[in-house]
């Protein structure tokens, strides 16, 4: 494919800059991974963090009704491996995926020998379809997503994308968006299903018990607001928010819990933090907190949920930063409001529901954030009736997991 050469070029980028944090398996990269114990497995891919979680209800479903089983878990970062290993351990065979060369995949094909591979999500690397189309092994694309910029982008290409379309075996899309632009590619219509998304069943799954006693708050009376997976600059606008609200009344400053999205970042927001004069701590310096704590760097992967769960209010990064925001069902889970910036095409129709319940509010700049975080300070009546109703839009659209576990069935 003429194509082919710009999307190594890119995942060699990439792949180097990555294995920086993580060499261990660098010659895996190349297709030389373990053995499976067991030929027969299922495949996913799982590009990061989103798509290790998005799949994690699909895998765990597996083990459960196919105890035995393999289950291989491929990534493409750092964080979405330490993601796997923490959620799974090694009830997986996991490694990162090999470079999209011929011979990598083939070769990687040929030592895991799974029955079916599931992307997740994104990313079609067209020589890991080719090489599966040709050993004749059903190749799913579960929660697919394909926003208006991506079609577009393929569109101009269809030429070379639509061939590698065609040797799919079935794309499950995680909402009508996604859905009519793989049907405007060209995907036959007996390949192409709506299953809804799976992060609904996802974060229904989530433990809520509430008992999290995250550094020692789960009885405090502060008002914590969590910003989740930030990117720049939106913890410095977090910051200048909270800072408005403790100008603009005269109660305890609030707890900011700022979780940085890629762990390559947690020096530069500390440094942040130590230029504002902030009083901070790390969470993997301390265990506890004290009343003279403004804000908390949860410096360490897989503890946001920890954190949601001892939360007043959440805001959900990658959305005023333009990064196409990140999953707001997670606090949701959790019975919590929760705040975004406009920028939420990864997940629109996730976005769309919980606006309309009222479970979410999009703000744009620092004031606007500020002015909403202190509405529900003033007001929790109001405050619990949004997060209410921001858990409420996970029950009414569960059901896509059963559904994608229907569509996996069927290619055993």
């Amino acid at each position: 494919m003429l194509a082919a050469p710009f999307a190594y070029a890119g995942l060699l980028k990439r792949g180097v800059r990555k294995q920086r944090h993580d060499t261990r398996h660098f010659l895996s990269r190349f297709g030389c991974v373990a053995r499976s114990a067991h030929s027969g497995g299922y495949f996913f891919h799982c590009v990061s963090v989103g798509e290790v979680v998005a799949a994690s209800c699909v895998i765990k479903a597996l083990l459960q009704t196919e105890p035995g089983v393999t289950i291989t878990i491929t990534t493409t970062t750092p964080t979405g491996s330490a993601r796997v290993r923490a959620i799974f351990g090694d009830q997986v065979h996991h490694f990162y995926l090999p470079f999209d060369f011929p011979f990598s995949m083939r070769w990687m094909l040929s030592r895991v020998k799974p029955c079916l591979v599931c992307i997740t999500e994104v990313e079609l690397w067209p020589n890991l379809i080719h090489a599966c189309w040709k050993k004749k092994i059903p190749t799913v694309v579960i929660n697919a997503r394909m926003t208006d910029r991506s079609a577009a982008r393929y569109q101009k290409i269809s030429a070379l994308f639509a061939p590698m379309l065609r040797k799919v075996s079935m794309v499950c899309a995680q909402g009508q968006r996604d859905y009519e632009n793989y049907k405007a590619l060209g995907i036959q219509s007996e390949k192409l299903t709506l299953t809804n998304n799976i992060k609904f069943d996802q974060a229904v799954s989530l433990d809520n018990s509430q008992n999290s006693d995250f550094m020692g708050l789960s009885n405090t009376e502060r008002y914590i607001v969590v910003a989740g997976s930030t990117h720049e600059p939106e913890e410095q606008i977090l910051l200048d928010a909270v800072q408005r609200l403790q100008d603009s009344a005269k109660r305890p400053k609030p707890l900011l819990i700022i979780v940085p999205r890629h762990p390559e970042r947690f020096e530069s927001v500390s440094d942040l933090l130590s230029s504002r004069n902030e009083t901070y701590v790390r969470t993997s310096h301390v265990s506890a907190v004290n009343e003279h704590t403004n804000v908390i760097l949860l410096d360490e992967m897989g503890r946001l949920n920890e954190a949601y769960a001892v939360a007043d209010v959440a805001f959900v990064g990658g959305s005023l930063a333009d990064k196409g925001g990140h999953n707001a069902l997670e606090p949701a889970a959790f019975g919590i409001p929760v705040i975004m910036g406009p920028n939420t095409y990864n997940n629109p129709v996730i976005c769309e529901y919980m606006v309309a319940s009222g479970g979410l509010h999009i703000k744009h700049s620092a004031a606007q954030i500020s002015e909403q975080l202190l509405l529900w300070l003033s007001n929790p009546a109001m405050r619990h009736q949004a997060g209410d109703a921001a858990k409420t839009v996970l029950t009414k659209n569960s059901g896509a997991l059963n559904k994608t576990l229907h569509v996996l069935e069927s290619f055993k």
